[in-house]
C-alpha cells in the first residue's frame, strides 16, 4: 500500500546539506512535466513565490489557485501538491527547520503564523529578500552561511507579517508553555498520552497546561493532541492508499473501530465516508 512521501528538497529525496536551499520553480518542475503529487517535508518549510505564470497548489486537502504575486507558505509536514502552467518562473526556498527556528524568538508570535499552510499575496519586500538569498546562496563568499541565516530570518518574518495582513485580528498569542508542549505532541502524539503526562514532563500541573493552552486557542489541552491526530488521519485518508485499518494502527489505535468512532465524534463523517467524499470530489 502507498503512503503519502516525504521529500527533503521540492519534489526530491536527498538530504539538505546547505543552510538553505534555492531553486527556481522551473528547474525541477520541468523533469516531472510541471506537476508535483502529493508529499510533505519532515524537517523543511518552504517558501514559494510565483513570479509569471501560476497554476495551482493543493495544501492538506485544500485548493488553491496561483497566480503572478502568489507567495505559499508550505511549513512542515504539510501534504502539498503542485501543477504549474508550463513556463511558469518564480523561486522556491527550502529551509531546514533548525535553521527557521534559529531565527525565532519566543513570544514574538511568528510561529503560530508560520506553522500555517496558506497562499497570500506577495509583496516586493519579500521579492527581493528571496532575490537577495538566491544570490548569496550562489556566490559562495565568505560568511556566506552567516549571511543566509540572517536573510531567512527576515524572510520568515516579512512572511509572518503578511499572513498576519492577510487575516486581520486572527494572530494567534504564543506562549512558550504552548509551544513546549505542541512540539511534545508532535513526537508522540500517536502514544495517546493523557494530559497528565504532557504537564508532567512540562513542569506544570495538568489544570495549568489547559488554562494556557485555552487562552491561546479557545481549546483545552486534550484538544490539542486529538486535532493533531484527527490531521494526521485526515492527511492518510485523502493522500494515502492505507486502508482504514492501517491508518488506525499506524495512528497507535488498537481497535480500527474505535478510530473510526473518534474520527466521527471530530469530524462527522467516518473515516471511509470521508475518503469516499474527497475521491468524488477529486
Amino acid at each position: 500500500m502507498k503512503a503519502i512521501e516525504s521529500f527533503n528538497l521540492f519534489g526530491e529525496s536527498d538530504d539538505l546539506p546547505d543552510v538553505v536551499h534555492c531553486e527556481t520553480i522551473a528547474a525541477r518542475s520541468v523533469r516531472h512535466d510541471w506537476e508535483f503529487t502529493p508529499h510533505r517535508h519532515a524537517r523543511l518549510h518552504q517558501v514559494l513565490l510565483v513570479a509569471r505564470g501560476g497554476g495551482r497548489g493543493t495544501f492538506d486537502g485544500e485548493t488553491r489557485p496561483l497566480e503572478g504575486g502568489s507567495l505559499a507558505n508550505v511549513p512542515t509536514g504539510c501534504v502539498h501538491a503542485y501543477s504549474f502552467t508550463p513556463g511558469t518562473e518564480g523561486w522556491v526556498v527550502t529551509i531546514p527547520a533548525e535553521v527557521l527556528d534559529e531565527g525565532l524568538a519566543e513570544g514574538e508570535g511568528l510561529r503560530p503564523l508560520l506553522a500555517r499552510p496558506c497562499v497570500i499575496g506577495g509583496t516586493e519586500e519579500i521579492e527581493t529578500t528571496i532575490k537577495a538569498i538566491f544570490t548569496a546562496f550562489e556566490a559562495r563568499k565568505f560568511a556566506r552561511a552567516h549571511e543566509l541565516r540572517a536573510r531567512v530570518a527576515l524572510l520568515a518574518g516579512l512572511v509572518a507579517r503578511a499572513i498576519a495582513r492577510a487575516a486581520p485580528g486572527d494572530t494567534p498569542a504564543e506562549s512558550t508553555l504552548q509551544r513546549r508542549f505542541e512540539a511534545l505532541v508532535e513526537t508522540h502524539y500517536a502514544e495517546h498520552l493523557p494530559v497528565a503526562a504532557y504537564a508532567a514532563r512540562l513542569g506544570v500541573t495538568p489544570t495549568h497546561l489547559s488554562r494556557v493552552m485555552r487562552a491561546a486557542t479557545g481549546a483545552p489541552a486534550s484538544a490539542a493532541i486529538q486535532q493533531r491526530i484527527i490531521r494526521e488521519a485526515r492527511r492518510n485518508l485523502v493522500y494515502s492508499n492505507l486502508s482504514v485499518s492501517q491508518i488506525a494502527y499506524a495512528l497507535g489505535y488498537d481497535d480500527p473501530a474505535h478510530f473510526s468512532r473518534v474520527y466521527r465524534r471530530a469530524t462527522g463523517l467516518s473515516p471511509r465516508q470521508f475518503r469516499q467524499k474527497t475521491e468524488a470530489a477529486g
